[in-house]
């Protein structure tokens, strides 16, 4: 709720306080605040119903009243920062005490004084519009953030930076769309955004679901971490979900094939860059092995290496078959890879 002085809507809890000085409304309609002034009983219904940017309660005729609206209305989705400001004559200690704890944002004393009340709301109204702005620009961050570096960041002590690298086991998975630059050369550009970004999401969702994270992004394909208990086992089931959602996702004019490619193993997790911009990413022979596994899928495949294998051998979820000898560039000796199927029956 923000804005000119000449959209800001204030509710006034009326009282009849005003009589021993000038109005909460005549005071404020000339500066140009749209101004509505409603009974104990109306308060709360107008507030759900009508946006306001404000509100004045008058708790010198309304004293029970008035904690009580402060209580209701910061329980309202809407009004967690919305300034709130309660006008008395008394100096009531107590009262006060309640009233902040209640979520008032300040008091002040009748009579009402003009230029106070002009000062102390249009203070509290800047700092709620920043206030809101900031959480809007955080919430638009979050979405190009993953929970997991959300949470390292979160995590990270207050001044004293944010850990050091650190040499962890890891399952990474690694996802691409094949022949994407023929694909990109057939069809306009707006629909070819809109339809990667639309698989891609369901890819995201699967990784989620699967207790992993996305490092990053690759054009027409994505990189997601997996560690912790189990890491394999969620690699697979995420990449067989990812096949089965990409899948069920084509169109008979516009085809999507996915090929997808899972190692584990160690890597480094920290950090890269400068203090003008960080990556927190993985790095190491293991994303590298996997990126190439990822190259060797066919359309529709989910290729495996032998340690990954090894780690789901026994699962009643999958089935690791069709070996085959493969010479990986920047590996010395061919390794053997797999093609991960959903175990039958």
């Amino acid at each position: 709720m923000s804005g000119s002085e000449s959209h800001r809507r204030i509710l006034v809890l009326s009282g009849d306080s005003g009589a021993t000085g000038p109005s909460a409304r005549e005071i404020l309609e000339p500066l140009g605040f749209h101004v509505d002034q409603a009974e104990p009983g109306q308060a709360l219904a107008w507030a759900r119903s009508t946006a306001y940017d404000a509100f004045l309660v008058d708790a010198e005729s309304h004293p029970v009243e008035s904690i009580e609206l402060c209580k209701q209305l910061r329980s309202e989705p809407g009004y967690t920062l919305t300034p709130i400001l309660l006008t008395a004559q008394a100096h009531d200690r107590a009262t006060w005490q309640q009233a902040f704890a209640a979520g008032c944002d300040d008091l002040l004393r009748l009579p009402l004084e003009p230029v106070v009340v002009r000062a102390r709301l249009e203070n509290l109204l800047d700092k709620a519009h920043y206030v809101q702005e900031l959480e809007r620009v955080r919430a638009n961050i979050a979405r190009y953030v993953s929970p997991r570096l959300r949470q390292i960041i979160r995590n990270a002590a207050p001044g004293g930076g944010f850990p050091p690298p650190e040499q962890k086991q890891v399952c990474i998975l690694f996802s691409d769309i094949r022949g994407f630059t023929a694909l990109a050369q057939s069809i306009p550009p707006a629909q070819l955004f809109s339809t990667v970004s639309r698989h891609l999401g369901a890819l995201v969702e699967a990784v989620y679901a699967h207790s992993g994270y996305v490092d990053k992004f690759g054009g027409d394909g994505l990189m997601a971490v997996f560690d912790g208990f189990g890491m394999a086992h969620d690699a697979c089931a995420c990449a067989l979900r990812m096949v089965e959602a990409n899948a069920a996702m084509q169109e008979d004019d516009m085809q999507i094939p996915l090929g997808i490619g899972i190692h584990s193993g160690p890597v480094v997790a920290g950090n890269i860059g400068t203090g003008e911009h960080l990556d927190y990413t993985v790095i190491g022979n293991t994303v590298n092995l996997a990126a190439r596994l990822c190259g060797w899928a066919s359309p529709g495949d989910i290729v495996v290496s032998e340690e990954v294998r090894r780690s789901v051998d026994g699962s009643r979820d999958f089935v690791c078959t069709e070996p085959w000898e493969a010479d990986i560039r920047g590996v010395k000796e061919a390794i053997t890879l797999y093609r991960l199927y959903r175990r039958s029956g």
